[in-house]
């Protein structure tokens, strides 16, 4: 098995590839991890719903040892990346890490997500800090809201 030190160097190298190539190849990869994914949760997502995401991700937050508190409340969970351990390992690398690093999570989990039945709204806060925030809504209409308070605040920043 790979370490998970070499995984990242060679996944940041294969996503500056594929975006080289142009016509969505690098996207056209997400959608295939999204594909294969399915395998493993899309049932646990569409039978439990919120509560199946905040099992399937604690059980991750474990295993990768990843910084994230997760936050359950009817209707929405929310993920918190407080330092994300996957694009920690890019940065502390001598190869510069892929401009669109940080989509890999909405690439392959806002597919699946969405096949369950739910939205999804992503916080890329800067691509450059290991730092995001995903949030998960049953309901589209808090979904497009929280996209819109989101996008404001952006706007904002832009003008500061």
């Amino acid at each position: 098995m790979i370490p998970s030190d070499h995984f990242v160097r060679f996944y940041n190298e294969v996503f500056k590839f594929l975006e080289e190539q142009g016509d969505g190849e690098l996207e056209k990869y997400w959608l295939e991890i999204s594909h294969h994914q399915e395998k493993h949760c899309l049932e646990l997502f569409r039978t439990k719903g919120l509560k199946g995401m905040y099992d399937y991700w604690e059980h991750i937050r474990i295993e990768e040892n990843c910084d994230m508190t997760l936050t359950l409340t009817d209707g929405m969970l929310m993920l918190e990346m407080h330092k994300c351990p996957s694009l920690s390992k890019v940065l502390d690398n001598d190869a510069e890490p892929c401009e669109r690093y940080c989509d890999h999570c909405a690439g392959w989990i806002k597919p699946l997500i969405e096949k369950a039945g739910y939205y999804v709204v992503y916080d890329i806060i800067d691509r450059k800090i290991p730092k995001c925030r995903e949030y998960i809504f049953a309901d589209k209409e808090k979904a497009e809201a929280k996209q819109k308070e989101l996008d404001s605040l952006c706007a904002a920043d832009d003008t500061a």
